[in-house]
Protein backbone atom coordinates (compact mmCIF):
# COMPACT_ATOMS: atom_id res chain seq x y z
CA UNK A 1 0.00 0.00 0.00
CA UNK A 2 1.45 3.46 -1.45
CA UNK A 3 0.35 6.88 0.36
CA UNK A 4 -1.49 8.99 -2.10
CA UNK A 5 -2.77 11.94 -0.12
CA UNK A 6 -1.18 14.11 2.41
CA UNK A 7 -3.63 15.52 5.11
CA UNK A 8 -3.30 17.33 8.44
CA UNK A 9 -1.32 20.20 9.88
CA UNK A 10 1.13 18.32 10.39
CA UNK A 11 4.57 19.13 8.46
CA UNK A 12 5.42 15.49 6.51
CA UNK A 13 9.42 16.47 8.06
CA UNK A 14 7.50 15.57 11.85
CA UNK A 15 5.30 12.70 10.95
CA UNK A 16 4.00 10.06 8.38
CA UNK A 17 0.42 10.08 8.87
CA UNK A 18 -1.13 6.17 8.16
CA UNK A 19 -4.97 7.26 8.28
CA UNK A 20 -7.23 7.43 5.30
CA UNK A 21 -9.05 10.77 4.84
CA UNK A 22 -12.58 10.30 5.39
CA UNK A 23 -13.15 14.32 5.14
CA UNK A 24 -16.83 14.92 3.99
CA UNK A 25 -18.41 11.41 4.19
CA UNK A 26 -19.39 11.12 7.86
CA UNK A 27 -22.13 13.36 9.57
CA UNK A 28 -20.71 14.31 12.82
CA UNK A 29 -23.26 13.94 15.97
CA UNK A 30 -23.84 16.14 19.01
CA UNK A 31 -22.51 14.38 22.24
CA UNK A 32 -25.97 13.07 24.01
CA UNK A 33 -27.10 11.35 20.45
CA UNK A 34 -23.08 9.66 20.29
CA UNK A 35 -23.39 8.73 23.89
CA UNK A 36 -27.11 7.06 23.48
CA UNK A 37 -25.89 5.49 20.54
CA UNK A 38 -22.91 4.15 22.43
CA UNK A 39 -24.86 3.13 25.52
CA UNK A 40 -26.95 1.38 23.09
CA UNK A 41 -24.23 -0.69 21.39
CA UNK A 42 -22.82 1.00 18.52
CA UNK A 43 -19.18 1.21 18.68
CA UNK A 44 -17.44 4.67 19.23
CA UNK A 45 -15.37 4.12 16.04
CA UNK A 46 -18.14 3.82 13.70
CA UNK A 47 -19.28 7.61 14.34
CA UNK A 48 -17.29 11.09 14.48
CA UNK A 49 -18.18 14.01 17.60
CA UNK A 50 -18.84 17.66 16.68
CA UNK A 51 -15.44 19.02 17.77
CA UNK A 52 -15.78 21.18 20.81
CA UNK A 53 -15.74 25.07 20.68
CA UNK A 54 -14.12 26.33 23.70
CA UNK A 55 -14.84 29.53 25.34
CA UNK A 56 -12.45 32.16 25.96
CA UNK A 57 -12.16 31.43 29.10
CA UNK A 58 -11.28 28.10 28.47
CA UNK A 59 -9.03 29.49 25.75
CA UNK A 60 -7.37 31.31 28.77
CA UNK A 61 -7.06 28.82 30.29
CA UNK A 62 -5.25 26.46 27.92
CA UNK A 63 -2.56 29.19 27.38
CA UNK A 64 -2.02 29.13 31.04
CA UNK A 65 -1.70 25.62 31.02
CA UNK A 66 0.73 25.38 28.60
CA UNK A 67 3.19 28.44 30.05
CA UNK A 68 2.73 26.72 33.24
CA UNK A 69 3.79 22.99 32.14
CA UNK A 70 6.03 23.17 29.26
CA UNK A 71 8.79 22.64 31.18
CA UNK A 72 7.31 19.66 32.84
CA UNK A 73 6.35 18.38 29.96
CA UNK A 74 9.63 18.98 28.15
CA UNK A 75 11.69 16.85 30.91
CA UNK A 76 9.12 13.83 30.01
CA UNK A 77 9.99 14.16 26.62
CA UNK A 78 13.83 13.53 27.42
CA UNK A 79 13.11 11.16 29.80
CA UNK A 80 11.32 9.17 28.13
CA UNK A 81 12.65 9.96 24.78
CA UNK A 82 16.02 8.48 26.15
CA UNK A 83 14.69 5.45 27.62
CA UNK A 84 13.42 4.71 23.94
CA UNK A 85 17.13 5.45 22.98
CA UNK A 86 18.65 3.02 25.56
CA UNK A 87 17.14 0.02 24.23
CA UNK A 88 16.58 0.68 20.60
CA UNK A 89 19.50 2.80 19.75
CA UNK A 90 19.60 5.34 16.20
CA UNK A 91 17.90 3.03 14.59
CA UNK A 92 14.34 3.61 16.65
CA UNK A 93 10.97 3.60 14.48
CA UNK A 94 8.68 5.55 16.66
CA UNK A 95 4.53 4.50 15.92
CA UNK A 96 2.47 7.27 17.67
CA UNK A 97 -1.12 6.44 18.08
CA UNK A 98 -3.68 8.84 17.00
CA UNK A 99 -4.30 11.20 17.69
CA UNK A 100 -3.30 11.80 21.47
CA UNK A 101 -0.11 10.42 20.82
CA UNK A 102 0.28 12.11 17.59
CA UNK A 103 2.09 15.79 19.25
CA UNK A 104 4.17 13.60 21.46
CA UNK A 105 5.81 11.49 18.96
CA UNK A 106 6.92 14.45 16.93
CA UNK A 107 8.02 16.02 20.44
CA UNK A 108 10.46 12.59 21.28
CA UNK A 109 11.57 12.49 17.19
CA UNK A 110 12.82 16.08 17.47
CA UNK A 111 14.27 15.49 20.93
CA UNK A 112 15.84 12.82 19.14
CA UNK A 113 17.39 15.56 16.67
CA UNK A 114 17.78 17.53 19.45
CA UNK A 115 19.59 15.97 21.78
CA UNK A 116 21.47 13.16 19.65
CA UNK A 117 21.74 14.61 15.93
CA UNK A 118 19.43 11.87 14.97
CA UNK A 119 16.87 11.85 12.76
CA UNK A 120 14.26 9.07 13.55
CA UNK A 121 11.32 8.10 11.24
CA UNK A 122 7.84 8.37 12.76
CA UNK A 123 4.28 7.27 11.96
CA UNK A 124 1.32 7.88 13.29
CA UNK A 125 -1.50 4.84 13.47
CA UNK A 126 -4.90 3.99 14.77
CA UNK A 127 -5.87 2.02 17.74
CA UNK A 128 -8.84 1.40 18.57
CA UNK A 129 -10.12 -0.42 22.16
CA UNK A 130 -12.38 -2.92 21.26
CA UNK A 131 -11.21 -3.76 17.43
CA UNK A 132 -7.46 -3.32 17.70
CA UNK A 133 -4.66 -1.50 15.80
CA UNK A 134 -4.34 -0.81 12.30
CA UNK A 135 -3.30 -3.89 10.76
CA UNK A 136 -2.69 -2.53 7.47
CA UNK A 137 -0.38 0.07 8.94
CA UNK A 138 1.17 -1.95 10.95
CA UNK A 139 2.73 -3.63 7.53
CA UNK A 140 3.50 -0.56 5.68
CA UNK A 141 5.59 -0.09 8.44
CA UNK A 142 6.97 -3.74 8.63
CA UNK A 143 7.62 -3.36 4.83
CA UNK A 144 10.43 -0.73 5.36
CA UNK A 145 11.48 -1.16 8.93
CA UNK A 146 12.80 -4.20 11.50
CA UNK A 147 9.96 -4.94 13.66
CA UNK A 148 13.01 -4.94 16.65
CA UNK A 149 13.22 -1.18 15.75
CA UNK A 150 9.48 -0.26 16.35
CA UNK A 151 8.74 1.93 19.35
CA UNK A 152 5.18 2.78 20.31
CA UNK A 153 4.30 5.96 21.87
CA UNK A 154 1.29 7.51 22.78
CA UNK A 155 0.58 10.87 25.67
CA UNK A 156 -0.54 9.32 28.84
CA UNK A 157 -1.95 5.88 30.81
CA UNK A 158 -5.92 6.16 32.09
CA UNK A 159 -6.14 3.00 33.29
CA UNK A 160 -4.50 1.22 30.96
CA UNK A 161 -7.20 0.22 28.02
CA UNK A 162 -4.80 1.33 25.15
CA UNK A 163 -1.79 -0.39 26.54
CA UNK A 164 -3.83 -3.98 26.77
CA UNK A 165 -5.42 -3.75 23.50
CA UNK A 166 -1.44 -2.97 22.03
CA UNK A 167 -0.54 -6.35 23.94
CA UNK A 168 -3.56 -8.07 22.12
CA UNK A 169 -2.74 -6.52 18.97
CA UNK A 170 0.83 -7.36 18.56
CA UNK A 171 0.05 -11.31 19.34
CA UNK A 172 0.00 -11.25 15.47
CA UNK A 173 3.29 -9.28 15.10
CA UNK A 174 5.24 -11.11 18.09
CA UNK A 175 8.45 -9.37 16.56
CA UNK A 176 7.43 -6.31 17.57
CA UNK A 177 7.76 -5.18 20.87
CA UNK A 178 3.92 -4.35 22.89
CA UNK A 179 5.41 -2.47 24.98
CA UNK A 180 4.45 1.49 25.16
CA UNK A 181 6.05 4.93 25.86
CA UNK A 182 4.38 7.72 27.25
CA UNK A 183 5.20 10.85 28.97
CA UNK A 184 2.38 10.14 31.66
CA UNK A 185 2.16 6.95 33.50
CA UNK A 186 0.26 7.47 36.50
CA UNK A 187 -1.77 3.77 35.76
CA UNK A 188 1.78 1.82 36.27
CA UNK A 189 0.91 -0.55 32.86
CA UNK A 190 3.49 1.79 30.16
CA UNK A 191 6.93 0.07 29.44
CA UNK A 192 8.70 3.48 28.98
CA UNK A 193 7.70 6.44 31.17
CA UNK A 194 8.49 10.30 31.20
CA UNK A 195 6.86 9.93 34.67
CA UNK A 196 4.04 8.31 36.62
CA UNK A 197 2.85 11.76 37.89
CA UNK A 198 -0.42 12.12 36.57
CA UNK A 199 0.54 16.08 35.06
CA UNK A 200 -1.23 18.05 33.00
CA UNK A 201 -0.01 17.53 29.13
CA UNK A 202 -1.46 21.34 27.68
CA UNK A 203 -2.50 19.36 24.49
CA UNK A 204 -5.08 17.17 26.57
CA UNK A 205 -6.95 20.08 26.74
CA UNK A 206 -8.10 20.36 23.27
CA UNK A 207 -9.15 18.42 20.44
CA UNK A 208 -8.35 18.48 16.79
CA UNK A 209 -7.26 22.07 17.16
CA UNK A 210 -3.81 20.78 19.42
CA UNK A 211 -3.79 17.28 17.15
CA UNK A 212 -3.07 18.73 13.42
CA UNK A 213 -6.65 19.39 12.22
CA UNK A 214 -7.53 15.84 12.37
CA UNK A 215 -10.66 14.08 13.68
CA UNK A 216 -10.59 11.01 15.99
CA UNK A 217 -10.10 7.63 13.73
CA UNK A 218 -12.72 6.17 12.32
CA UNK A 219 -13.38 2.42 11.06
CA UNK A 220 -16.60 1.40 9.63
CA UNK A 221 -17.10 -1.19 6.83
CA UNK A 222 -19.06 0.87 4.35
CA UNK A 223 -16.19 3.66 4.48
CA UNK A 224 -12.80 1.44 5.66
CA UNK A 225 -12.00 -1.01 2.91
CA UNK A 226 -10.78 -4.44 3.88
CA UNK A 227 -7.16 -2.67 2.12
CA UNK A 228 -7.47 0.63 3.61
CA UNK A 229 -5.76 2.60 6.69
CA UNK A 230 -8.47 3.40 9.73
CA UNK A 231 -10.15 6.92 8.82
CA UNK A 232 -10.03 10.11 10.13
CA UNK A 233 -11.53 13.54 8.87
CA UNK A 234 -9.26 16.59 8.36
CA UNK A 235 -11.17 19.94 10.13
CA UNK A 236 -9.46 22.44 7.39
CA UNK A 237 -12.37 24.83 7.98
CA UNK A 238 -10.55 25.60 11.64
CA UNK A 239 -7.07 26.43 10.03
CA UNK A 240 -7.36 29.73 11.83
CA UNK A 241 -7.41 27.88 15.08
CA UNK A 242 -4.81 25.64 14.55
CA UNK A 243 -2.54 25.68 17.91
CA UNK A 244 -0.74 22.34 16.92
CA UNK A 245 3.02 23.70 16.66
CA UNK A 246 1.79 26.34 19.53
CA UNK A 247 2.14 23.27 21.74
CA UNK A 248 4.84 21.43 20.19
CA UNK A 249 6.95 24.56 19.89
CA UNK A 250 5.85 25.98 23.17
CA UNK A 251 7.16 22.78 24.74
CA UNK A 252 10.33 22.31 22.55
CA UNK A 253 11.89 25.50 23.48
CA UNK A 254 12.43 23.90 26.80
CA UNK A 255 14.49 21.57 25.90
CA UNK A 256 17.43 20.83 27.96
CA UNK A 257 20.34 19.14 26.20
CA UNK A 258 22.35 18.82 29.43
CA UNK A 259 19.57 17.00 31.57
CA UNK A 260 20.34 14.51 33.40
CA UNK A 261 18.09 11.59 33.23
CA UNK A 262 16.60 9.68 35.81
CA UNK A 263 16.26 6.38 36.88
CA UNK A 264 13.20 4.49 36.58
CA UNK A 265 11.71 4.34 39.94
CA UNK A 266 10.32 1.01 40.61
CA UNK A 267 6.70 0.63 40.81
CA UNK A 268 6.67 -2.80 42.69
CA UNK A 269 4.87 -0.75 45.48
CA UNK A 270 2.77 1.04 43.25
CA UNK A 271 -0.94 -0.50 42.51
CA UNK A 272 -1.89 -0.65 38.90
CA UNK A 273 -4.59 2.20 38.08
CA UNK A 274 -6.69 -0.61 37.15
CA UNK A 275 -6.94 -1.63 40.83
CA UNK A 276 -8.35 2.23 42.02
CA UNK A 277 -10.64 2.32 39.29
CA UNK A 278 -12.21 -1.17 40.23
CA UNK A 279 -12.50 0.59 43.86
CA UNK A 280 -14.28 3.50 42.59
CA UNK A 281 -16.97 1.52 40.21
CA UNK A 282 -17.53 -0.24 44.00
CA UNK A 283 -17.55 2.73 45.80
CA UNK A 284 -20.35 4.34 43.11
CA UNK A 285 -22.12 1.20 42.49
CA UNK A 286 -20.78 1.28 38.59
CA UNK A 287 -20.97 -1.99 36.33
CA UNK A 288 -19.17 -1.09 33.42
CA UNK A 289 -15.69 0.32 34.26
CA UNK A 290 -15.84 1.94 30.38
CA UNK A 291 -17.73 4.46 32.19
CA UNK A 292 -14.91 5.24 34.18
CA UNK A 293 -11.92 7.57 32.90
CA UNK A 294 -9.38 8.62 35.14
CA UNK A 295 -6.40 10.35 34.79
CA UNK A 296 -6.16 14.17 34.12
CA UNK A 297 -5.84 13.95 30.64
CA UNK A 298 -9.22 11.65 30.55
CA UNK A 299 -11.23 13.16 32.76
CA UNK A 300 -11.12 16.49 30.67
CA UNK A 301 -11.85 13.77 27.29
CA UNK A 302 -15.36 13.17 29.54
CA UNK A 303 -15.78 16.54 29.85
CA UNK A 304 -15.27 17.49 26.37
CA UNK A 305 -17.20 14.71 24.10
CA UNK A 306 -19.38 12.46 26.47
CA UNK A 307 -21.74 12.94 28.64
CA UNK A 308 -20.21 13.24 32.34
CA UNK A 309 -22.35 12.35 35.70
CA UNK A 310 -19.39 14.00 37.27
CA UNK A 311 -15.57 14.23 38.11
CA UNK A 312 -13.60 13.22 40.88
CA UNK A 313 -10.65 15.32 41.79
CA UNK A 314 -7.89 14.09 44.81
CA UNK A 315 -8.67 17.38 45.85
CA UNK A 316 -11.16 20.62 45.55
CA UNK A 317 -8.39 22.92 46.12
CA UNK A 318 -5.89 22.16 43.49
CA UNK A 319 -6.63 25.28 40.98
CA UNK A 320 -3.26 24.36 39.70
CA UNK A 321 -3.40 21.75 37.88
CA UNK A 322 -7.31 21.49 37.43
CA UNK A 323 -8.61 24.86 36.79
CA UNK A 324 -9.69 23.65 33.31
CA UNK A 325 -11.91 21.37 34.64
CA UNK A 326 -13.58 23.34 37.12
CA UNK A 327 -14.37 25.56 34.18
CA UNK A 328 -15.49 22.82 31.81
CA UNK A 329 -17.81 21.53 34.90
CA UNK A 330 -19.17 24.79 35.43
CA UNK A 331 -19.65 25.43 31.84
CA UNK A 332 -21.57 21.85 31.41
CA UNK A 333 -23.35 21.83 34.86
CA UNK A 334 -20.95 18.68 35.87
CA UNK A 335 -20.85 18.04 39.64
CA UNK A 336 -17.10 17.60 40.99
CA UNK A 337 -16.31 15.89 43.86
CA UNK A 338 -13.17 15.29 46.31
CA UNK A 339 -12.52 11.80 46.77
CA UNK A 340 -9.21 10.22 48.13
CA UNK A 341 -7.57 9.22 44.38
CA UNK A 342 -4.15 7.81 45.20
CA UNK A 343 -2.78 7.25 41.54
CA UNK A 344 -4.46 10.39 39.72
CA UNK A 345 -5.36 13.45 40.53
CA UNK A 346 -8.51 13.53 38.88
CA UNK A 347 -11.01 11.26 37.34
CA UNK A 348 -14.30 11.71 35.09
CA UNK A 349 -17.69 9.39 35.30
CA UNK A 350 -19.44 9.43 32.20
CA UNK A 351 -23.29 9.34 33.14
CA UNK A 352 -25.20 6.13 32.59
CA UNK A 353 -27.98 7.55 30.23
CA UNK A 354 -30.41 5.14 31.65
CA UNK A 355 -30.57 7.16 34.66
CA UNK A 356 -31.25 10.25 32.93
Amino acid sequence: MELIDIFGSYLPEDVTVLLKDITGLVEPLGTKEREARIQSGVHYSEMLPLEYEPSAEYLAIYERALSLYSKITANAVADCAMKIYAEKGENAVLVSLARAGTPIGVLIKRYFKFRLGIDVPHYTISIIRGRGIDENAVNYILARHSPKAIQFVDGWTGKGAIQRELIKAMEKFPEISAGLAVLSDPAYVAEKSGTHEDFLIASSLLNSTVSGLLSRTFLRSDIIGENDFHGAAFYKELSAKDRTYEFINAVEQNFDRFREIPKENSPENKRSGIDEVNEIAERFFINDINLIKPSIGEATRVLLRRVPWKILVHSLSDSEHLSHLYRLAEEKGVKIEEYPLKNYRACGIIRELADN
